[in-house]
């Protein structure tokens, strides 16, 4: 009971301590607002925003997070909790960045379509066996401890514009699943290491919006989605946009997955360039448009400050004086291969 009460007071006050670096710095987390944020927040914790009185919801956020609730106004608490989980401060990288890290350590793989919950407790069956109860925070620091017992941190990463990724779609989409407005998530296929710092991880996602959806009509006339991409996700959960551009395009001519699976409808709407789109496609053909698989590559719109964990190996140009120091080498893996930028 002892340690456990000295276990939430340590958590504590790293929640305060990174809320007070946020508002010293007039920093917040990229796309909170004081309406949103508790939205959010509970995105990640549960994989969608819960219902009921905010008040209600904060309380349990902040319970499964921390087995207790955090002291202060509801304005205070809910800034604590959005910097816990996305900023950091100088001596503690985010929650999402330390999740992202232990994942990847653990799984070659990062795993960022799944709430906290279901990310922890398969981190704890494939480490331990079975998972287990109790606050998230807490139970990620053991898994933490137990695969990194010197601590991890955080490096400044700069990706630069023009950077290309390559993703994949998750699922098939087709005229009759998806409407106009709709949110697409793909996931990058690869690891991307800049300077030796891991950037982005294999299952780190890109977010594409569909744009036009057109019903088979008569006479033959083949059916229609257009699709948009939008911004890219690195380890520690920041974004930036991306679109089809000049380098993607020309990553797409070299890789012939592209054209074999998806045909040369998507293939030539890549290689020829967006039709009446800012940085997406569109294609045309039979209901079974966009097979689940099929590669696209994208490419970074413009320069971007990032979350890097320092890969075994790989010596580490950090960005500036106050990048923190490198986390400690992790094991080669044969399975392992990522585009590296230097």
């Amino acid at each position: 009971m002892v340690m456990k009460k000295l276990t939430f007071l340590l958590i504590v006050a790293v929640v305060l301590a990174t809320a007070g670096a946020a508002a010293a710095s007039e920093v917040t987390p990229e796309g909170v607002t004081p309406m949103l944020g508790l939205e959010r927040i509970e995105s990640f914790v549960y994989g969608r925003p819960q219902s009921g009185g905010m008040l209600l919801r904060l309380s349990k956020v902040e319970r499964d997070l921390f087995g207790m609730e955090l002291p202060g106004s509801l304005t205070e608490r809910q800034d604590a909790l959005a910097s816990f989980v996305e900023l950091g401060n100088a001596n503690q990288p985010s929650f999402i960045f330390k999740i992202g890290a232990a994942e990847w350590v653990t799984l070659r793989r990062v795993n960022t379509s799944q709430s906290f919950e279901e990310r922890i407790m398969n981190l704890e069956t494939t480490l331990e066996g079975d998972y287990q109860g109790g606050a998230l925070s807490a139970r990620l620091e053991r898994i933490l401890s137990k695969l990194l017992p010197n601590g991890v941190s955080a490096l400044k990463v700069q990706v630069p514009s023009g950077t290309v990724f390559r993703a994949r779609f998750v699922e098939t989409l087709t005229v009759r699943n998806v409407k106009q407005g709709d949110i697409v998530q793909l996931e990058l296929d690869e690891d991307y290491i800049i300077n030796g710092a891991l950037a982005a991880a294999k299952g780190n996602r890109v977010f594409a919006q569909v744009t036009k959806v057109k019903m088979p009509r008569s006479f033959g006339r083949a059916s229609e989605i257009s699709v948009e991409f939008t911004d890219v996700e690195f380890l520690g959960g920041e974004t930036t946009p991306v679109l089809i551009g000049p380098e993607s395009k020309k990553a797409s001519k070299l890789d012939k997955g592209v054209v074999g699976a998806a045909g040369a409808s998507l293939a030539g709407a890549v290689l020829l360039g967006p039709v009446g789109l800012a940085g997406g496609f569109l294609v045309r053909g039979s209901d079974k448009q966009i097979p689940e698989g099929t590669m696209i590559y994208v490419e970074t719109a413009e320069f971007k400050d990032a979350s890097g964990y320092q890969v075994s190996g790989q010596p580490v140009e950090t960005a500036s004086d106050d990048t923190e120091a490198p986390a400690p080498d992790i094991p080669p893996s044969d399975t392992l291969t990522p585009v590296t930028y230097q």
